[in-house]
């Protein structure tokens, strides 16, 4: 795990690469490479890396080069199956001089040029200075495990990334804020495409590269989940054999290190299963780390401990504070370098601190949900739809029109609960499940924000993106278009939450879930595999039923809880009111002040706007940071 990035000039702009800016854009992002730092500086091209020794400590310091020095290489992340194209390589007459899968990635790209990237196994952002054609070649993994930003500016210079802040350090931008960006934003806890909250700062989707030359970007699609033709008829039990075999497979895999490594324990069902695979692998206890808080409602450690005893591990636990989480805001959302979307990436980034004191590689079970239908609001969505295409289809829409008009008028408890049915929404999957789970759904939109602010948006539409991908995906089944959906938006949000929280401390992160073998054979599994009545992530309990214990298997989801809500409406209300409701924030014009006040009010009075309120104070630290250049206490 490392962190990259680079300048490349063209020729319209005549500029060289001025070696002390690519410095500080590599040092900017020191955190994800503490152990060593280099340097490629030739004419108008300049790379950066930090490093995190991991494998090959001796012999993997980057940039590196291929034999004749022609090709360059700087990467971030772990292939892990390098070593079985090393005798082929070495057959062609490829010399190496290492054990790094930095250099198998190298000599693939010599071989294959582009095409490498079908070869590769892994987690991975590189970018390849090849001098003999004088193109920048640049690639992210299939799921966006690791990050890549970018900026092409007008004369066709790029510079790029592993953090936004890098290429905010080499002046390659002046901070704005991208208004564009806003009701996807406020909708869908990040943006979901290549837009970031700042102005012309993109990032590269995953599944796919980039090409530079000489100031022409050319990018694109190299992979996609496939979920048709299914697999072909068979038994459960061969599906949760190949299933078994398979995601054992990619823990193995993900051993591969040469310092030590652990694990991240919630209790839950992901996390369990891995400690339970990894535990049959290795020869000495498991490390495992757990996060929790004070309040019994908000932590999980009686399950974690479960496991940790099951499995004989060697197990760490850390009790985080209101005060320490508040303290450390500002802080993440500096790393984030955009607004924290999920209220949980603070507890990671603390059980990340715990475990760097032991390892330096974690193991974690994200991804999973989003493979093997883990939320509940899939079985919710299914149910809506269902029934919901029954009514319009039997409902005149004249009654259906009273009917949602009665709704409205009802008591705001009732209202509460039937405004989310297809008795007030149509029965589509953009109303009952994009806008239905939403942090602002749509309606909320129209009042949040200011007139000045909605009239500079394209759209205020948050879901053209989510629409765009339903119409491209090849699923049949809506259960399979809820789940792709989901991997193109709310997964690779959570895969950026754990890249960078666990960056922050220093520690590499890994995800079984989401090897991409894994992913394509679980997305071509008959839908009852995944879900089953309501049943969640049927397949991994089936495989886990007689290894784990029985707690952990008939145990609710709690999804990394923490009680930000309580402390909202309480002993840290001061922070909504400071970041929230005070003149400073307001008199910025961005959001509509009744409608915000309304908000606050009515969570202060029991009604639930964790969500919301969380994305309102994150934006608002985030402003303070990148733009008024504050350094912040939020205690």
């Amino acid at each position: 795990m490392c962190g990259i990035n680079g300048i490349i000039f063209s020729s319209r702009s005549g500029r060289q690469a001025d070696p002390q800016t690519v410095i500080r854009m590599r040092d900017m992002i020191h955190h994800r490479g503490p152990d060593e730092a280099g340097i490629f500086v030739e004419k108008n091209v300049g790379l950066g890396h930090r490093r995190l020794s991991i494998v090959d400590l001796k012999n993997g310091q980057q940039p590196m080069f291929n034999e004749d020095g022609s090709c360059v290489i700087i990467y971030n992340g772990e292939i892990y199956n390098h070593g079985d194209y090393r005798p082929e390589l070495e057959a062609k007459g490829y010399k190496y001089e290492s054990h790094c899968d930095t250099e198998t990635i190298l000599h693939l790209y010599e071989e294959y040029g582009a095409n490498c990237v079908h070869k590769l196994r892994g987690m991975f952002a590189f970018a390849i200075w090849d001098k003999s054609k004088r193109e920048l070649f640049i690639a992210r993994d299939r799921l966006g495990i690791k990050p890549l930003y970018y900026l092409l500016d007008d004369e066709g210079n790029l510079f790029f990334g592993s953090e936004i802040k890098a290429l905010l350090e080499a002046k390659a931008v002046k901070p704005e804020i991208n208004y564009q960006a806003f009701p996807d934003q406020f909708a869908n806890h990040g943006t979901s495409y290549d837009e970031t909250l700042f102005k012309n700062v993109k990032r590269l989707m995953p599944g796919h590269f980039l090409i530079w030359k000489d100031g022409s970007l050319k990018i694109e699609k190299y992979w996609d989940i496939s979920f048709e033709p299914k697999h072909g008829e068979r038994s459960d039990a061969d599906f949760i054999e190949e299933w078994s075999d398979l995601f054992e497979q990619s823990v193995k895999l993900r051993l591969m290190a040469d310092v030590p490594l652990g694990m991240f324990l919630s209790g839950g069902i992901d996390s369990s299963a891995i400690c339970a695979v990894m535990a049959k692998m290795v020869e000495e206890p498991i490390k495992t780390f757990s996060v929790g808080f004070k309040e019994r409602e908000a932590n999980e450690f009686e399950y974690a401990r479960i496991v940790a005893k099951a499995f004989k591990t060697d197990h760490h636990e850390i009790v985080v504070t209101p005060e320490q989480f508040f303290a450390e805001l500002p802080n993440l959302v500096w790393h984030e370098d955009e607004p924290l979307g999920f209220i949980a990436s603070v507890p990671l980034y603390f059980v990340s601190k715990l475990s760097q004191e032991h390892v330096k590689v974690v193991l974690t079970g994200e991804g999973s949900d989003e493979i093997l239908a883990g939320y509940g609001r899939y079985s919710k969505a299914l149910q809506l739809l269902n029934y919901g295409g029954k009514y319009e289809s039997l409902t005149p829409s004249f009654v259906r029109s009273a009917v949602r008009s009665g709704v409205s008028n009802l008591p705001d408890l009732l209202n509460g609960k039937l405004s989310r049915t297809f008795l007030s929404r149509d029965a589509d999957i953009e109303n009952l499940f994009f806008d239905n789970f939403s942090v602002f759904s749509k309606a909320m939109q129209a009042r949040l924000f200011s007139p000045d602010t909605k009239a500079r948006f394209a759209s205020e539409n948050p879901y053209l993106r989510q629409n765009q991908w339903l119409a491209e995906t090849d699923a049949v089944n809506i259960l399979d278009k809820l789940l792709y959906a989901d991997s193109k938006t709310y997964l690779h949000e959570l895969l950026m939450k754990q890249d960078q929280m666990s960056m922050a401390a220093s520690v590499e992160s890994r995800v079984p879930f989401l090897d991409h073998k894994l992913v394509e054979f679980t997305a071509k599994m008959p839908t009852r595999m995944k879900l089953r009545g309501s049943q969640t992530k049927w397949i991994l309990r089936e495989a886990m039923k007689t290894i784990l214990p029985a707690e952990i298997l008939t145990r609710s989801k709690m999804g990394f809880p923490v009680p930000v809500g309580k402390w909202f409406r309480n002993e840290f209300r001061h922070i909504v009111d400071e970041y929230v409701l005070s003149e400073r924030t307001l008199r910025r014009g961005i959001f509509n002040e009744s409608f915000v006040r309304e908000i606050v009010n009515k969570h202060n009075a029991g009604e639930s706007h964790d969500e919301r309120l969380w994305s309102l104070v994150n934006f608002e630290i985030w402003q303070r940071r990148f733009f008024d250049g504050e350094d912040l206490v939020t205690t």
